[in-house]
């Protein structure tokens, strides 16, 4: 009782201080919140025709120096496969897939439904489930509309309404200049849970074999045990690759995602 007479009150210029830090601290949350919503609720509403435009365009900036695959059976057999894992989870546009020379051993996903395969994660996949597996994730980045949900946390929805009503040059010269589009394209991690949760799901739907996205992790997790995350790919902020193995095991059963004459032809796409 002592202690508590001797406890003085906080004074008016203390109190207002105190209120003032309360309002910044909701603010900033109102923030956050903010943005969460716009860009899951409303970055996936901007027009496909806009995004495609997008994906076409930055594919063209990133690749400009590089060298294309065209081996048209190897195309055929990847795009096929995209599509009918795009089309089992009711998404409506067409999926393109682009093979580079080279490395990295990498995979990413643009907007409207663009997805990009180096030919070094090809050439050094085990078998064909893990080539299924990395597409089955990425078109679980497609159809969770991850690409333009990552441009839209980077740059604000303001910035895509810019795109929806003609400044689509504005947000491609941000986008392009001085790598912006790496850093606006790196998945989160719950972006990458979600992708290969999706992507095991869709295998399993269409009766494939969904062992081959845990068999790539276990294969980074080979190469560099240290930094596994790393190294599957420079895109992504990833999730503890001992945790995505765990998350993505499934038994080597089902039927294999590409025939052998197609695993043929996609080993062959850059000849």
């Amino acid at each position: 009782p002592e202690l508590a007479a001797l406890a003085v009150p906080p004074s008016p210029v203390g109190r207002r201080v105190a209120a003032l830090g309360a309002t910044l601290v909701a603010l900033v949350g109102l923030f956050w919140v903010t943005i969460d919503y716009g860009t899951e609720y409303a970055a996936p509403w901007l027009p496909y025709s806009l995004q495609a435009r997008l994906g076409e365009s930055v594919f063209e900036e990133l690749v400009a120096d590089k060298d294309e695959c065209h081996g048209k059976r190897g195309l055929e057999a990847i795009n096929t496969l995209a599509n009918r894992l795009a089309q089992a989870a009711g998404y409506e546009h067409e999926i393109v897939v682009h093979v580079i020379e080279g490395g990295p051993v990498n995979a990413f996903t643009l907007p409207g439904g663009i997805l990009v395969f180096y030919s070094d994660l090809i050439d050094q996949a085990k078998d064909r489930s893990q080539v299924a597996g990395v597409l089955a994730h990425e078109i679980g980045h497609v159809v969770h509309h991850h690409p333009i949900k990552g441009i839209a946390r980077q740059y604000g929805i303001e910035l895509l309404a810019k795109l929806g009503s003609g400044g689509y040059s504005d947000l491609l010269n941000t986008l392009t200049s001085g790598g912006n589009i790496l850093l606006a394209l790196r998945n989160g991690r719950a972006f990458e849970r979600e992708a290969d949760t999706t992507g095991v799901a869709l295998l399993e739907k269409l009766d494939l074999r969904a062992d081959g996205i845990a068999g790539f992790f276990e294969q980074m997790m080979e190469k560099e045990p240290k930094d596994a995350a790393s190294a599957a790919g420079i895109w992504s902020s990833h999730p503890p690759t001992r945790e995505r193995i765990a998350a993505t095991k499934r038994p080597a059963t089902g039927t294999p995602a590409f025939s052998d004459a197609d695993w043929k032809a996609l080993r062959d796409v850059c000849k």
